[in-house]
């Protein structure tokens, strides 16, 4: 099988399946079902966290690389049952509430119970809130059965996701709900392909993290358990699109993006550099002025502090049911992480120690 048709196949399915922050573990199930192709060692922490180790070929001590990609989803919350058997709900990890008007979900109560995301008609509002976004307090969903059928089915707490079909757009492109993060799950499964054709002196920690829709959770505890010697965060980062600053997005089918920055140990920034240029791997490169937004944030401090890298893929319409990514992209950071991989070894770690330098 091709790599192209398989891993993006992969993704395509991996983004309809649920995984809401703080409730991931079906799509770990999936996931898992992927990393195995890889490594006989695989084991889920207490927290959640996906976690595979392929084990390197150098000699003992080896260094330990962690390279982490998170799988949860941002979602909805059920927060009460209205007279009628409306749900009123929130938001678990920042959805965009000005999208989900009109959006079919799916309640995950005793049952699946489809329903949709409704509002006082246009006809029925005042020219002033006509004029604006409706507030999500004033959203609810409407599964279309008697107020008691919904009492015996729902309950306070139940998780809600959107439903939304991938789709394959021209020119290589995808788009749906949960490319952030599963596009990154992706790059991890590209990484693991390409480093099964490399020498790889380190032992490698392949995790899909939990929670880093609620803070960075996953990452700072499976970092913790594991205490590589560095850290490596994939996730995605802001496309340019129709009103966006030229430097707050970048390329979409630009290659990686290796973030710089605070967040970023230098030797680690300019290895990923130098392996693109030897690769001859598109890149393109973020200053992030502040840590990055990704699991790297908890990464780096750990412990007594781990050096850490970021790689990112260009998306559009984050935090939407439309988000959008070039799979060429998602293909590039999985090279470009399989290679940086195998060109760490001892010395390189060592050196990794010495953090401020003439």
């Amino acid at each position: 099988m091709s790599r192209l048709a398989d891993y993006k196949q992969a993704l395509l399915e991996l983004m309809e399946v649920p995984g809401v922050t703080g409730y991931e573990s079906e799509v770990a199930g999936r996931i898992a079902s992927y990393f195995c192709t890889y490594t006989d060692e695989i084991r889920t922490d207490k927290l959640g966290n996906l976690i595979a180790l392929i084990r390197g070929e150098g000699a003992e001590p080896r260094p330990r690389i962690m390279v982490a990609a998170h799988m949860d989803e941002i979602g909805l919350i059920v927060t009460k049952v209205e007279p009628g058997g409306f749900l009123r709900f929130t938001q678990l990890g920042g959805l965009d509430p000005r999208t989900l008007l009109g959006q079919e979900v799916i309640v995950h109560g005793r049952t699946k119970c489809h329903g949709i995301v409704g509002s006082k008609p246009p006809h029925l509002t005042t020219a002033e809130e006509r004029d604006t976004a409706i507030p999500l307090q004033d959203l609810y969903i409407d599964l279309g059965m008697p107020e008691e059928r919904v009492r015996e089915q729902i309950q306070i707490g139940d998780v809600i996701t959107i439903v939304r079909s991938s789709m394959e757009l021209q020119n290589g492109y995808i788009a749906g709900k949960a490319l952030d993060n599963r596009a990154g799950i992706a790059a991890l499964l590209e990484c693991l392909q390409e480093m099964n054709r490399l020498w790889i002196q380190a032992d490698v920690y392949v995790v899909a993290t939990v929670q880093e829709e609620l803070g960075n959770r996953g990452a700072a505890a499976v970092a913790n358990a594991i205490r590589p010697d560095l850290g490596i965060a994939v996730d995605v980062t802001h496309a340019g699109m129709p009103g966006v600053a030229a430097d707050l997005g970048m390329k979409m089918d630009g290659g990686a993006v290796i973030h710089n920055g605070p967040n970023i140990h230098r030797d680690i920034f300019a290895r990923f550099v130098k392996t693109a240029d030897q690769q001859n791997i598109p890149y393109q490169i973020r200053l992030s002025q502040a840590p990055t937004a990704t699991d790297g944030n908890a990464i780096q401090i750990t412990r007594e502090g781990i050096p850490t890298g970021v790689l990112a893929i260009p998306l559009r319409y984050m935090h939407t049911s439309v988000e959008t990514v070039c799979y060429r992209d998602v293909q590039r950071v999985g090279k470009l992480l399989a290679h940086f991989v195998a060109s760490v070894d001892r010395s390189f770690v060592e050196g990794l120690a010495c953090y401020l330098k003439n």
